[in-house]
């Protein structure tokens, strides 16, 4: 069978073929293109373009500031771009506020990952599994954080500052931010759940 690749004519007997087909996949899988003027690699939108890492999203209220602040600090040391969706002090506000809007920076493609804070964490997983696209999962331990980022493909993290320490949390965020997303017979499960969020979508409450 004949292709047309690049203006050039090549047959599937010409080992061209497969090459440029591959490269063509490996393009399209990584979500790199070349730009047409400087040559230069576009990189995705939930990435820094100066180091390619990712871009995470953190919220909390006021039971969680201090732990935002602490993780926040050590997001930026390993080099991530943070966005900070407040709140910016103890003073008493509504954890929904914020949980919303890391949740809404996760659904719309401008971060790759989101982590909310308060007090149990329980209210602002909630809260950003009420966005459309979102899957938050509040985690306690090393073996939850790998759960639910391999089998359950989570994309926004919810920890309880007021039920574990400083510690753990780094390490719970490190492993989250550390464990691939599993596929294979996870993905059915996980389409299952965005196929229930789509046929509540504009329902009642």
């Amino acid at each position: 069978m004949d292709a047309h690749i690049d203006g050039k004519l090549v047959t599937s007997q010409d080992p061209q073929l497969e090459e440029e087909v591959r490269d063509l996949v490996r393009s399209v899988v990584h979500g790199v293109l070349d730009d047409a003027e400087s040559g230069a690699a576009v990189p995705p939108a939930d990435t820094n373009p100066a180091t390619g890492s990712a871009v995470i999203a953190v919220g909390a209220d006021h039971g969680g500031y201090a732990l935002k602040e602490r993780i926040s600090f050590k997001l930026r040391e390993a080099g991530h771009e943070v966005r900070d969706c407040g709140t910016d002090g103890t003073d008493s506000v509504d954890y929904p506020e914020y949980a919303q809007a890391v949740a809404r920076l996760v659904a719309d493609g401008s971060c790759r990952w989101g982590i909310v804070f308060d007090g149990a964490g329980i209210g602002s997983a909630m809260v950003a599994n009420k966005v459309p696209g979102v899957r938050a999962a509040l985690c306690y331990d090393l073996s939850t954080a790998r759960n639910s980022r391999e089998h359950n493909h989570a994309n926004v993290l919810s920890l309880g500052a007021g039920l574990i320490g400083p510690n753990l949390a780094w390490q719970i965020v490190q492993e989250w931010l550390g464990t691939p997303w599993g596929g294979e017979r996870h993905a059915r499960r996980v389409a299952m759940i965005s196929e229930i969020e789509r046929s509540y979508a504009g329902g009642a409450s």
